[in-house]
């Protein structure tokens, strides 16, 4: 397999082939080619992986997905799992990116931070899947909001994400999928891997925000660091 600048390469010129929605001002303000995708940051080999919506401006300037407001909680949080102990020390944060992979449903930045159309999405979904079948070793993603976890419903029975989703018990419960893809040569590959669903961690989610930290570690006791 080659190495993870290939498939950097083959998104961005996915992302030149023809336009689609980017915050351009955005990355010209962080002096960042708006083709070149933020695909990750963490650690490839790790056993768990957060998978959240897309990049924010916070992102875009760091290169990172993940460094936001809500990027900042989820690092507080497994920051806090491995050391016991907390901190809002950015530089200090950036040590669990040695226990975790951080990534998106799309590794770039829609305008206005809305949500990228399933078409979008959809385009750059094989990409994703060569990410976490091909490149990742781990098998467990913590999903943060809704459109995370129903950009996993093509791996799942008919109906089966969304009846999960529908439960009282969604955020403490799991749930397993397969992801299957053939690659270039017509060989298949698959992967079995554990959802584990959370609320997305936005101040504006004014129903789970207080609440997530909690929740978060809760979770963080059903996977390991």
């Amino acid at each position: 397999m080659p190495d993870i600048e290939h498939l950097i390469a083959a998104i961005q010129e996915e992302a030149q082939r023809a336009e689609f929605p980017i915050d351009r001002p955005v990355y010209e303000a962080a002096g960042k080619d708006p083709t070149l995708p933020i695909i990750y940051a963490g650690n490839l080999a790790s056993k768990l992986c957060f998978f959240a919506r897309d990049l924010g401006k916070d992102e875009v300037h760091a290169g990172q997905p993940l460094y936001g407001a809500a990027g900042t909680l989820v690092r507080q949080g497994v920051y806090r799992a491995i050391y016991d102990k907390e901190t809002k020390d950015k530089t200090e944060l950036m040590s669990v990116l040695e226990r975790v992979l951080l990534t998106n449903t799309m590794p770039y930045k829609p305008p206005g931070n809305k949500a990228y159309s399933a078409t979008v999405k959809n385009r750059f979904r094989p990409f994703l899947e060569k990410l976490l079948l091909f490149y990742w070793q781990g098998d467990r993603i913590i999903t943060l909001g809704n459109e995370a976890f129903k950009w996993f419903a093509p791996y799942g029975a008919k109906g089966e994400l969304t009846n999960f989703f529908e439960r009282s018990d969604r955020y403490s419960a799991s749930l397993p999928v397969t992801i299957e893809i053939s690659d270039s040569e017509g060989d298949d590959h698959s992967r079995q891997i554990t959802l584990f669903p959370l609320p997305h961690p936005s101040p504006l989610n004014t129903k789970y925000y207080a609440q997530f930290p909690q929740m978060l570690q809760e979770r963080l006791k059903d996977v390991e660091l």
